[in-house]
């Protein structure tokens, strides 16, 4: 039998264990506050254009929208998930809704594009710490092998926030008594409940540090080195060529950075980044795995969105209801591999299918052009679904198996943080291609049928409906054509996550949350430093009752 999640006996103050029905009640707060993280950033893809539109700001700033928050988010992940090895998890994940909840006010409040990006990357942070510290939570509260089960929701909120934003954003922005201040507003009452849900049912036992010492220069040095390098991808091939001297400039100067981060983590006494873990073959080979899989979760529906507005003709709406398919793929790998691997307590076998129905589903996107009937591309859509489904969650479990859980904050984000970084990368090289492609194409489509380009502009070509006819023609098989050359690169690089998987090194999943000679392990640490314990108790979250180790 596994292990059940800890609890407080009140009346003892020992630890006790955590029913179903609890652990349930404490997974549906911290599952609804990853919801509206996650839909902050999709809720606002279809949105943009009118909101860009209504503040007057330029192309540039409509990039920046959402660049501000995934950037934040990115750098921040690492640092909140080692400050939940080192103070309260569930005070950290209020501190992360309410500025997630504040940076959506100031959002909404917004009379500048300037100022909806500022707080945009507000937002960010708390986006940055909900996404790494919901998985830490879940991980402090549920033993590996039962969290298999767990995972198949974690897969459905992320499918329905990634599928269900655009349509929600397009409703909002569609709807005249609501506008598209509400894109930010919508989320807050929201936060609001789980904050108060959390409050009530999630009771997390935490060890209480003595001469803590935070490792404010690897921090800042990660965040600077990662913020250089977005910004970087953001610009390059559109504001300046991919060699150049600002490519140079800023490409060096964020490996510079994280070199230095690397060195300072090396020294520290608690570094953001421990690099014994990072540097354990499981965690190596999950970030690995998680560049394939989080170029999948961000790039699957950016690309295909854009394949079905402008390179079929589907309005938003109808475009998200045709990457139905995705989330289904998701939702049902998720629940069964879950089931599955609680029973077996085995993970890799199904992290290395997942790895390879993801490149199946890459390799029949591949072949997607304008006209491709849509259950072919249904087909390939389910199959990078099931194959994200299968893997993306269970690559974070596999690590958190392998760690204890004075640990599991700084694992956990290193992977999340890790795969959000790999498919930022992704997705902006990716994107690239494609605009190339597509001009290239469009440009041997006009001079071979003799049709003259419209004036005003390159950027024309994106609002189809004020194009000549014959012109939207070449643009729409422009993009249904090129978009399938995008899915051939992802399946050459989702490769590397089936080699990375078939790498991982084969365990079971333990039954306890921590790891079962843990305790010894700080007891004789302890000891062994003049008899003064580094951890000499254990404290709960405020309201609850103190128990000493």
């Amino acid at each position: 039998m596994s292990a059940p999640a800890p609890t407080i006996d009140e009346a003892s103050g020992d630890a006790a264990p955590m029913t179903h029905r609890q652990t349930l009640e404490a997974l549906s707060g911290l599952l609804l506050v990853l919801f509206v993280a996650m839909l902050s950033s999709t809720v606002v893809s279809t949105a943009l254009p009118k909101i860009i539109g209504s503040l007057n700001g330029s192309q540039t700033q409509y990039t920046w929208v959402v660049t501000a928050t995934l950037l934040s988010a990115t750098a921040t992940t690492p640092i909140w998930g080692k400050l939940a090895d080192l103070f309260s998890k569930k005070l950290l994940i209020q501190l992360s809704i309410v500025i997630f909840v504040l940076g959506s006010v100031i959002a909404g409040f917004s009379q500048s594009a300037g100022q909806l990006i500022a707080a945009r990357a507000f937002q960010g942070i708390g986006v940055g710490g909900l996404q790494a510290l919901v998985q830490v939570a879940i991980a402090a509260m549920i033993p590996p092998r039962e969290r298999g089960r767990y995972n198949g929701y974690l897969g459905g909120v992320m499918a329905l926030a990634t599928v269900g934003g655009p349509l929600l954003g397009g409703l909002i922005v569609d709807t005249s008594w609501l506008g598209w201040r509400w894109c930010f507003f919508i989320g807050i009452p929201v936060a609001v409940i789980a904050l108060i849900l959390l409050q009530a049912t999630l009771h997390l036992t935490t060890i209480r540090r003595e001469n803590v010492k935070i490792d404010y220069a690897g921090a800042f040095l990660i965040a600077a080195g990662v913020s250089v390098l977005l910004v970087w991808i953001s610009f390059v091939d559109d504001s300046f060529a991919w060699l150049s001297w600002q490519t140079f400039a800023m490409v060096g100067a964020s490996i510079l950075l994280l070199a230095l981060a690397v060195w300072v983590e090396s020294r520290a006494a608690e570094p953001v980044v421990p690099l014994d873990i990072i540097r354990e073959r499981t965690t190596a080979m999950s970030i690995i795995a998680s560049l394939a899989v989080g170029m999948a979760m961000f790039g699957g529906a950016v690309f295909l969105g854009q394949y079905f507005q402008i390179g079929r003709g589907y309005s938003p709406t109808e475009a998200g209801l045709l990457t139905i398919p995705l989330m289904a793929g998701v939702l049902v790998t998720s629940i069964v591999t879950g089931k599955m691997i609680t029973k077996s307590g085995k993970i890799k076998p199904y992290i290395i299918a997942g790895t390879v129905v993801l490149v199946a589903g890459f390799g029949v996107l591949s072949t997607i052009d304008h006209e491709t009937p849509l259950w072919f591309v249904g087909i390939g859509m389910f199959l990078v679904g099931a194959g994200v489904g299968m893997s993306m969650q269970n690559l974070v479990l596999a690590v958190q198996n392998t760690v204890a859980l004075k640990d599991i904050g700084a694992a956990s984000a290193a992977v999340a943080f890790f795969r959000s970084l790999g498919g930022t990368i992704g997705v902006s090289v990716l994107g690239a291609v494609l605009a190339r492609r597509v001009t290239d194409q469009i440009t041997h489509d006009l001079a071979a049928s003799g049709v003259s380009a419209p004036a005003g502009g390159g950027t024309s070509t994106l609002n189809i409906s004020a194009l000549p006819e014959a012109f939207q023609h070449i643009v729409r098989a422009a993009y249904g054509d090129a978009t399938g050359h995008i899915f051939l690169i992802s399946a050459i690089i989702a490769l590397v996550g089936v080699v990375a998987a078939l790498l991982l090194k084969p365990s079971t999943l333990r039954t306890s949350v921590d790891l079962p000679d843990a305790g010894r392990s700080v007891a004789v640490a302890a000891d062994a430093i003049d008899g003064a314990p580094a951890f000499d108790q254990v404290s709960i979250d405020p309201g609850e009752t103190p128990a000493r180790r």
